[in-house]
């Protein structure tokens, strides 16, 4: 069966009311000066946009020389946008009005709502309940509206228009809007829209995200976040266009302790803040320290390529400059280039004979253009350059703009970044000039440059971890975890009024899950403690075992290095007289023998805790007591797999002095894979709050679990209100085995990550007759089997999208993909099938499979288009349930089948 093809899976329609109306309601126009109602009228007449705006006043027959309506559902037209600006609690009653107008869009100005307590809540909720009920996308409340400076739509309460240019600006303040308005107008620097978004009742982040990553006029996304709203949506979003579009974020609010616990360490050392910034790496978002590094970036970033490493050259005809920019890049993780002997060579044939052959290049005050270019060249041709930085300072024997023009000659052709830091007023001013109308950004002192390609190479380093191809995952391993086992412990646990497991439960169920654990027994009284003693071998350490004390070691719980009998009763009661003496009887029930691990190693910690905002969170570093001393860590959300484990390791100082050890390449790799079941147990195990492995022992023997503890959700939070994680784990639940109709086994299951080696032996096997059915366009073996292409392919976001692959013998014979249209409850399927697999109906199966799916996720329709000469495909919608009709003016046959 050939293949149908697939488009953009986002629907522009939703927001095209707002940010693309051909009709706008003024709701609260009024003539009164100073007044919102008269600004906002104002903005949008003397902007001509190409649309017509119709003033809402209930007395006024007039309102600035146009005719006024009293109610919008009194224009007789169909109103596309309404700017609401009238007193809060005429708002629900004026968002019914807009929807018997037929309104598709509203920007709601006025506060009063969530920001102002209580009862401004509920109003909120109550507009967003009418506004859903008519079908109306709402931005705001509480917020100055939007520009398109493209189109000259002004539907905002500033008092200028912005500038048009590629960079979307959005902001959840008002007033940071007008600064950098204001800024940008003296800075002549453009937008192709500027938005405010308020309390963000409807229209979010991701919503935002996904309209201007399919934007023609955008380049680069800027946020300003004061909360982050729908977590999963932001992230969903975010990790679509940020391979495409730089999305560039400041968050206001770094040092907010929200989302901490203490119950644990982890709990006590995961701040909500770090957990934000990793949700940021993890698709792709860039995360700045300023509003001048925001802006800096945007514009270096629509006019560089992006570094693929962190070696930066720099080229300076000052010293003191180049100092400067060294100890930034140092600093911040960037690299000083070391030249190859041929870049060496071709320097001393060029420069004064007294250059120090090394990076910086200072080739002094009387630097001359010609040694400016000739310096450049072998350095933009070097491989062990990723980047470079040219300083240059006004000196009495330089000519800044004659170097300029020489530089203009060069750089617009490189495949490096070059920036350029133009230090000085009134004599560098033509420099400066002449190098930014060629697109060469310059930037005014050397440290700042050299902070915006740090940026850079970890915006690149980013990206590329999030497509790269991981590691295989055995997810079918030959000993799953005992979900029985699992599930008495936890409930047990909370039959007896605790939700602190014990050092014993928590071992046992680490075990389940391949994390060894040192071995570990029960002892209630001395005599069980030395027969255990005995069996295990001197020397043994003691722990207490309690079922309400979690840190043992701070109340004088456990005692070190044992070595005989009559010592190992002498510790049980001590551990016994302690903790009695200081907490109670009741605190008390036994101790734990464990052998005393001889060996010296590393400890690392391993842990997970709730974030408010983004649910469950991993934690990597070091361990053992000085977890909370060195600060020595990683953060992450789950799901991981082997690139995002590495990835989220080499953030931190302990593993990269881990690899390298003697054995510190195979332990590092037994990591990856103990992090990758980690976030697996985490997700599989909703009802355990918080986890710690500490220590978690890395020595030449292996990797073990020293102590850990885990605390469970209190047994009232229901299963529905469990903390849900931001990225949507793997569906396992939707594998199945099937047979095809010529007998062949098949495991229908969803696509992974490291499915790309698979999707290219079965990309070997279409004709170029399934690949113009599939895509409409020929595409060449070279061009479909791109890792770039694939790798999207392969890594998708299961809120998005949901691919479906049927293997046979370990290989893919079949795709099936449906695919969310963003902003609606639709969506597009599309299917592809190994030639030799067609008519085996695979294809009919994975269809149904796909319907099946949609209505599980609350699709209401399901659509695809059909070459019209793809009749195979045709013949198999039909047989799901499709209805079909050949739409003449595409030439295409839209298939359509209606879930509700």
């Amino acid at each position: 069966m050939p293949p149908v093809t697939t488009k953009n899976r986002y629907d522009r329609r939703s927001l095209d009311a707002i940010f693309a109306p051909r009709t706008v309601a003024v709701i609260g126009a009024t003539d009164r000066e100073n007044s919102v109602g008269r600004l906002l009228l104002w903005n949008l007449i003397r902007n001509p946009f190409g649309g017509t705006v119709f003033p809402v006043h209930p007395t006024r027959k007039s309102v600035l020389g146009i005719r006024a309506y009293p109610e919008v559902d009194a224009i007789p037209e169909s109103i596309d946008l309404a700017v609401i600006a009238v007193r809060a609690e005429r708002v629900p009653p004026v968002i019914d009005q807009c929807g018997a107008n037929g309104v598709k869009g509203a920007i709601i100005i006025s506060s009063g709502f969530r920001e102002s307590g209580e009862t401004g809540a509920q109003r909120e909720a109550e507009v967003l309940r009418r506004a859903r009920q008519n079908g109306i996308r709402v931005i705001g409340p509480n917020c100055i509206g939007l520009m398109r400076p493209h189109s000259r739509l002004n539907a905002s309460i500033t008092h200028q228009m912005a500038k048009p240019g590629s960079v979307a600006f959005i902001s959840q303040s008002g007033a940071i809007c007008n600064a950098i308005l204001d800024w940008s107008l003296q800075e002549n620097a453009g937008f192709s829209a500027f938005v405010s978004i308020g309390t963000m009742a409807d229209i979010n982040w991701g919503d935002l995200i996904g309209y201007f990553g399919d934007d023609h006029h955008t380049n680069s996304i800027l946020l300003y976040m004061e909360s982050i709203g729908d977590a999963r949506l932001f992230l969903s979003a975010a990790r679509e266009v940020a391979l495409s579009k730089p999305i560039i974020v400041i968050k206001a609010g770094r040092t907010s302790d929200a989302g901490r616990l203490a119950t644990a360490h982890t709990g006590a050392i995961l701040a909500s803040d770090e957990v934000l910034s990793a949700a940021f790496r993890r698709t792709g978002v860039l995360r700045v320290d300023s509003v001048e590094d925001l802006f800096a970036l945007a514009e270096v970033l629509s006019k560089q390529p992006i570094p693929q490493g962190n070696r930066l050259a720099i080229i300076t005809n000052a010293g003191g400059p180049a100092v400067l920019a060294t100890d930034s890049l140092i600093r911040e993780g960037g690299q000083l280039a070391e030249f190859s002997p041929e870049t060496i060579e071709h320097l001393n044939r060029v420069l004064s004979p007294n250059w120090r052959q090394q990076n910086p290049v200072d080739m002094m005050n009387d630097a001359t253009p010609e040694q400016y270019a000739n310096t450049l060249i072998p350095l933009l041709n070097d491989d062990q350059v990723d980047g470079l930085l040219t300083i240059i300072t006004p000196q009495a024997t330089s000519d800044p703009a004659a170097i300029a023009q020489k530089l203009v000659q060069i750089l617009p052709h490189s495949d490096k970044p070059v920036l350029t830091s133009t230090m000085g007023g009134r004599e560098i001013h033509a420099c400066k000039t002449m190098l930014n109308d060629a697109g060469i950004p310059t930037v005014p002192f050397p440290d700042t440059a050299t902070r915006i390609f740090n940026y850079m190479w970890r915006y690149a380093y980013t990206l590329k971890g999030i497509y790269e191809t991981p590691l295989p995952h055995n997810y079918d391993a030959d000993h799953p975890p005992d979900e029985m086992k699992i599930r008495t412990i936890i409930e047990n646990a909370l039959t007896q009024d605790r939700c602190m497991l014990t050092e014993v439960e928590s071992k046992q169920i680490l075990n389940e899950y391949g994390i060894q654990t040192v071995e570990t027994y029960l002892a209630q009284n001395e005599t069980e403690a030395v027969r255990w003693a005995n069996q295990i071998g001197f020397p043994v350490v003691l722990k207490l075992y309690s079922q309400t004390i979690t840190h043992k070691a701070d109340i004088g719980g456990v005692i070190l290095g044992i070595p005989n009998e009559a010592e190992v009763r002498r510790a049980y009661r001590q551990i016994e007289t302690t903790v009695t003496r200081q907490l109670g009887s009741g605190h008390f029930a036994g101790v734990t023998v464990q052998p005393m691990v001889r060996t010296c190693g590393i400890e690392l910690i391993i842990g997970s805790d709730i974030d408010l905002q983004f649910g469950p969170a991993l934690l990597f570093g070091l361990g053992g007591r000085l977890v909370e001393a060195y600060h020595d860590r990683a953060v992450g959300l789950p799901p991981l797999n082997s690139t995002l484990a590495r990835r989220m390791m080499e953030q931190t100082q302990i593993y990269n002095i881990l690899k390298k050890l003697p054995h510190g390449t195979k332990r590092a790799a037994e990591l990856e894979g103990i992090l990758v079941r980690f976030s697996q147990f985490v997700l599989d195990q909703p009802r355990i709050r918080a986890i710690d492995i500490n220590p978690l022992q890395i020595s030449p023997q292996g990797i073990v679990a020293l102590d850990a503890r885990m605390v469970l959700h209190p047994p009232q939070v229901q299963d529905d209100e469990l903390p849900r994680p931001a990225i949507r784990p793997y569906p396992s639940h939707l594998m199945e085995h099937w047979t095809t109709k010529n007998g062949l086994d098949v495991l229908i299951r969803p696509i992974r990550p490291e499915d790309e080696p698979l999707l290219v032996d079965f990309h070997r096997t279409l004709s170029d007759e399934s690949i113009y059915f599939r895509y409409f366009h020929p595409l060449g073996l070279e061009q479909r089997v791109a890792h770039e292409r694939l790798s999207r392919l392969c890594f998708i976001d299961y809120d998005r999208e949901m691919a479906l692959v049927a293997v046979h013998e370990n290989k893919i014979i079949g795709v099936g993909r449906l695919s969310k249209r963003t902003g609606t409850t639709e969506g597009e399927y599309a299917i592809i099938i190994s030639d030799h697999a067609q008519r085996s109906g695979l294809g009919t199966h994975l269809l149904r499979k796909l319907v099946e799916i949609g209505r599980a996720e609350g699709l209401t329709r399901i659509v695809a288009d059909i070459l019209p000469e793809n009749r195979g495909m045709q013949i198999v919608s039909k047989k799901v349930g499709f209805t079909l009709r050949h739409d003449f003016d595409e030439d295409v046959v839209k298939a359509t089948i209606e879930l509700i």
